[in-house]
């Protein structure tokens, strides 16, 4: 055949471009969109948050977060113990305390709630989960900032990490797998890291909160936590309108040893979490806050949206931008849903 006639049958058997095309062919069922679905979430992707409480004996319901509760030592147990057999991969632990100081006190004592809390848990669990704790001065602390007070009422950045040090091995030596570092000081991967090592914790994994935003929707979690919080947190979290210093955020964390990399909030920024996956050689991580949960539990309470619907595409949206792990109060629920 000639030149002229291979290329005469090439262009006959090439639809033309005045035919529709139809990507819908391949919408037509569940069972075609299930085939050729882009994005999937998976049970063991997510992390259930939950709280902890000093001094009650009831578990008590949060107003602003609906189904979410302030656990008793004993009902924490239960609700973990029901997550990881929902195939939920991971708990991040966060603790709220009787008594609070100037400096954290009960963020270090082993006998703080938190700690209490991750003995309790490691030993009810041991390596069927991945126990994380919140390893953050804000819950324990009388001003409710993140980190130790200089004498200007300024957070004074290397005092907090001598604190974080210290909180760092003692939540490890209590039982948790990873330290979730979220206070956002300058070199507290570093100094984290160094403290685990020096005291044999070398397989303690951490876990860097490389960009958190200064939000307004953190005010449920503060609800959870009974946060004494005056002021508010710009000096130290990251300003919303900011993309490139969260990558700069997030350079400085890998080269000082994180495990893994946040994001939080994960809905509003999910540009970010999409700059930070292209970036990252370790594991990204994003978090559906506080916030983001009563948005969708206040419209669907008012039946202006699916609520069901809306938290699934809530979070695929999270998974396609690029978290490999999802920390949301949803976790258990949806675990549960896509294992049906």
């Amino acid at each position: 055949m000639t030149e002229d006639g291979r290329s005469r049958r090439r262009r006959e058997a090439t639809p033309s471009l005045s035919l529709p095309q139809r990507p819908r062919r391949l919408r037509q069922s569940p069972a075609l969109r299930r085939l050729v679905g882009e994005t999937r979430l998976h049970p063991a992707e997510l992390v259930l948050p939950m709280f902890v409480k000093e001094g009650i004996d009831e578990p008590v319901e949060i107003p602003s977060m609906p189904g979410v509760m302030q656990h008793t030592l004993d009902s924490l147990e239960v609700a973990a113990k029901e997550a990881v057999e929902a195939g939920v991969g991971g708990l991040m632990l966060f603790g709220v305390p009787t008594d609070k100081d100037e400096i954290g006190s009960g963020a270090t004592d082993p006998e703080g709630i938190l700690n209490v809390a991750l003995r309790r848990l490691r030993d009810a669990l041991g390596d069927s989960t991945v126990l994380m704790a919140d390893l953050c001065l804000d819950e324990f602390t009388s001003h409710g900032h993140c980190g130790v007070l200089a004498e200007d009422g300024t957070v004074d950045n290397d005092a907090t990490l001598l604190r974080y040090a210290e909180m760092a091995v003692v939540q490890a030596q209590s039982g948790a797998h990873v330290v979730g570092l979220s206070g956002m000081m300058d070199g507290q991967v570093a100094v984290c890291r160094e403290a685990l090592d020096a005291a044999g914790h070398t397989e303690t994994v951490v876990l860097a909160y490389a960009a958190k935003y200064t939000s307004a929707l953190y005010g449920p979690f503060r609800d959870a936590v009974e946060s004494s919080l005056e002021g508010d947190r710009s000096t130290y979290q990251q300003d919303p309108g900011n993309a490139v210093e969260a990558l700069r955020e997030v350079r400085l964390d890998l080269a000082e040893g994180a495990d893994i990399v946040m994001v939080k909030p994960a809905l509003p920024y999910l540009d970010v979490v999409s700059a930070v996956a292209a970036e990252s050689d370790v594991p990204v991580a994003a978090y559906q806050i506080s916030g983001e949960m009563a948005m969708i539990e206040a419209a669907a309470a008012k039946g202006w949206i699916d609520r069901d619907r809306m938290i699934h595409e809530a979070l695929t949206s999270i998974r396609r931008a690029g978290a490999q792990i999802i920390l949301s109060y949803y976790a258990v629920e949806v675990a549960r849903a896509l294992r049906a």
